[in-house]
C-alpha cells in the first residue's frame, strides 16, 4: 500500500506547471510550494506536469529543479519527478558508473525487484542511457556476485504473488540441493544457489526457506551466511529476505540507513522515493514493530530542512510536529 497522498480531486498539469514555474522565479525558491505540488502528484501526475513545464516554459522541469534546489533535497527530488522505470535505471547507473561506485545499491535494485519491473527498468535503462544494464554489470562487478545478478536480470521467473501455488516436491528438492551445496560439503557450490536464486520465484522461495529450517534445523539465511559472503552473499540474502517479506527487507535498510553516527542519505532517498507508490504504509507497519518507533520520527530526527519536509510528504506524518 502506497503512502503517497494526491489530491482527491485531480489536479490540472498545466496549473501545477505554471505555480511552479512562479516558485523558481526571483530571488530564492518557493521550496513550499513545490513540495507541496510534487510530493502529491503520482507518476503519471508527474509525467503530465513535466510535458507541460516543457510546452509553456520551454524548459525541461528536471534542469529547472536541479538549478533552484541543493543538496540531498535536489538529490531526492529530481528520482522522485522520474517514473518507477527510469528511476530504478537512473539508480542503477549511478551505482554502476558514477563517480563513487556503490554496488549493494545496485544489487539491492536488482535483487529486489519483481520479474516485470526488471523487464521495464532493462528497457528503461536501454532507452535512457544507450546501452545494456548487463553490459555495465559486467564491467563493474566480478565472479560469483556477477554472475548472481546477470541471472537475475536474465531468468524469466513467476511473479510468486500470494496467490500462487508452489510444488511442494520440487520446494524439497531445491532445499535438498542447497544443502549439499552449502552445508552439507567442504566448500561451496555457488552455481547451485545462483541457479535455485535466479530462477524460482519469491514464493517459492519463501517455501524453500521454510522447508530447509524443517528439514535441516537451521535456517537457510544461516546457511547463507555461513557459506557466501561480499556482494554475493548480499544479493543472495537480499533475493531470500524480499521473499519473505519486501516490507521488512526495506524497514531493515532504513533502519541500518539511519543508526549510528551519521545517516546513508543515498540509502534513505532510494528507499522513500522508490517504494512511496508501491507498499510504504507496509515498511512504516513493519518499521514501528521492529524498531518500536515511527519512521517518521526516524527522519524526522535524522533530516532536515526542506529535505526533510520532501520525505515526510512522502512517508506521510505519524503525529505532529
Amino acid at each position: 500500500m502506497a503512502s503517497l497522498t494526491v489530491p482527491p480531486v485531480p489536479t490540472w498539469p498545466r496549473q501545477d506547471a505554471i505555480d511552479l514555474h512562479k516558485a523558481f522565479r526571483g530571488f530564492g525558491c518557493d521550496s513550499t510550494t513545490v513540495i507541496s505540488i510534487l510530493a502529491h502528484r503520482d507518476a503519471a501526475q508527474r509525467a503530465a506536469i513535466q510535458q507541460e513545464y516543457r510546452a509553456v516554459f520551454n524548459q525541461d522541469l528536471a534542469r529547472r529543479i536541479a538549478s533552484e534546489l541543493s543538496g540531498n533535497h535536489k538529490r531526492a527530488m529530481l528520482l522522485w519527478i522520474l517514473d518507477p522505470a527510469t528511476r530504478d535505471a537512473t539508480i542503477l547507473k549511478q551505482a554502476l558508473t558514477g563517480d563513487v561506485t556503490d554496488l549493494r545499491a545496485a544489487t539491492e535494485v536488482v535483487c529486489s525487484r519483481t520479474p516485470s519491473q526488471l523487464r521495464v527498468v532493462r528497457q528503461a535503462y536501454r532507452a535512457r542511457f544507450g546501452c545494456h544494464v548487463e553490459h555495465d554489470v559486467t564491467e563493474r562487478t566480478s565472479g560469483d556476485h556477477q554472475r548472481l545478478l546477470l541471472a537475475y536480470l536474465a531468468v524469466p521467473r513467476a511473479e510468486g504473488g500470494p496467490g500462487e501455488v508452489v510444488d511442494p516436491a520440487a520446494v524439497a528438492l531445491d532445499a535438498r540441493d542447497l544443502y549439499r551445496a552449502g552445508e552439507r560439503r567442504l566448500g561451496t557450490d555457488e552455481r547451485a544457489f545462483i541457479r535455485v536464486f535466479s530462477e524460482r520465484s519469491w514464493a517459492h522461495m519463501a517455501a524453500v526457506a521454510r522447508a530447509y529450517h524443517h528439514m535441516y534445523d537451521r535456517s537457510l539465511e544461516q546457511a547463507v551466511k555461513s557459506e557466501t559472503s561480499g556482494n554475493f552473499g548480499f544479493g543472495l540474502l537480499t533475493v531470500l529476505r524480499c521473499a519473505d517479506s519486501p516490507a521488512r527487507y526495506f524497514a531493515r535498510v532504513l533502519h541500518k540507513a539511519m543508526k549510528g553516527l551519521g545517516t546513508s542519505d543515498s540509502a534513505l532517498i532510494r528507499v522513500v522515493v522508490t517504494r512511496a507508490e508501491i507498499d510504504m504504509q507496509y515498511i512504516k507497519a513493519e518499521y514501528h514493530r521492529m524498531y518500536k518507533r515511527s519512521l517518521a520520527d526516524a527522519i524526522h530526527a535524522e533530516t532536515s530542512g526542506n529535505y526533510r519536509t520532501f520525505l515526510l510528504s512522502l512517508v506521510g506524518r505519524d503525529r505532529t510536529y
